[in-house]
């Protein structure tokens, strides 16, 4: 990818622009000048000649020359164009207009406009926003703009994308930690241990213990021949499968399940490992809006009506 970054491209897209457009003058122009062919009184021929099927015509009907003239105008309007904008490689233009540059001013206006906004709620607790309805409102518009194409407007989340509105939370629900989420992100990594395991049996075995431990139907003999082989799974998920928050390691004792709790997803899980991103915004958004975003996730999941006192 760093080839599309040196001179060459700026030229070749600079040069293949141009030429498109005066080529398209030069036809314009090789066609108003076209001379057409008089017939034998001497008047301009109706026709151009060509026939087809025994009785289709071509007539010789020249363009308007205002339609030609407009054609003219949209050229000179490209050239005029490319001389003030960019549009030509790297070229920035004579105005200094870039799309980047007022992307920053919109940013910097709208700091100005709702900075006032984010900036009252930045010094309260996660739980005094969280039961404020207008920073709750807010939160919600930002939930539904930036969260929601992962986890659901309703925020139950998907296959992979974890619901919101349960007290199920891999690094901990409590509001410093889901603010330190939304700022800085988290990568989530189950490493493949079909090959520690051994075979497929050993890894269907520990596919059914691992369903035991929340309870789902498992073969007792298969869990049985499995509970040693887990072994290789107390380092993140603990001997009991209870998980550790410290490093995301899931719950596995309880009934929820990022991507199914089926013995086929269970196996595939074990066999090939998962890894899961959560991006961070903190640079996108700020710490002012993320605060106010975080107190709506954090209210997804408890009661804050018992929170006001701490207003």
């Amino acid at each position: 990818m760093a080839d599309f970054f040196n001179g060459f491209w700026h030229w070749y897209i600079a040069v293949i622009t141009v030429l498109s457009i005066l080529g398209c003058g030069i036809l314009l122009w090789s066609q108003s000048v076209h001379k057409v062919k008089l017939d034998a009184n001497g008047e301009p021929q109706k026709t151009t000649g060509h026939v087809w099927d025994e009785d289709l015509t071509e007539l010789n009907t020249p363009m308007p020359r205002w339609w030609m003239w407009m054609f003219y105008l949209t050229i000179v309007f490209g050239l005029a164009y490319l001389v003030l904008y960019p549009g030509l490689g790297s070229y920035a233009g004579k105005l200094g207009w870039n799309s980047k540059g007022e992307y920053q001013a919109e940013l910097k206006q709208a700091k100005a406009d709702f900075g006032p906004l984010f900036a009252q709620y930045a010094n309260q607790s996660l739980e005094a926003v969280a039961a404020d309805p207008q920073a709750q409102a807010i939160g919600e518009r930002l939930f539904l703009n930036y969260c929601a194409q992962c986890h659901g407007s309703d925020a139950r989340g998907n296959k992979g994308f974890p619901n919101l509105s349960d007290k199920d939370w891999l690094h901990g629900g409590e509001p410093a930690t889901i603010k330190a989420t939304i700022m800085n992100g988290r990568i989530g990594t189950m490493p493949a241990m079909g090959a520690a395991l051994g075979s497929d049996k050993d890894v269907e075995a520990v596919a059914h213990y691992v369903r035991n431990l929340s309870g789902l139907t498992a073969d007792p003999v298969k869990v049985a021949f499995g509970k040693p082989k887990f072994a290789a799974c107390v380092a993140c998920h603990g001997a009991e499968g209870k998980g550790n928050p410290m490093m995301g390691a899931p719950n596995l004792a309880d009934k929820t399940w990022l991507y199914g709790g089926s013995a086929e997803t269970v196996m595939e899980t074990i066999r090939k490992g998962r890894t899961n991103t959560m991006p961070a915004f903190g640079e996108f958004l700020g710490e002012e809006k993320v605060h106010v975003l975080a107190a709506y996730v954090w209210s997804l999941s408890n009661d804050t009506t018992i929170k006001t006192a701490s207003k």
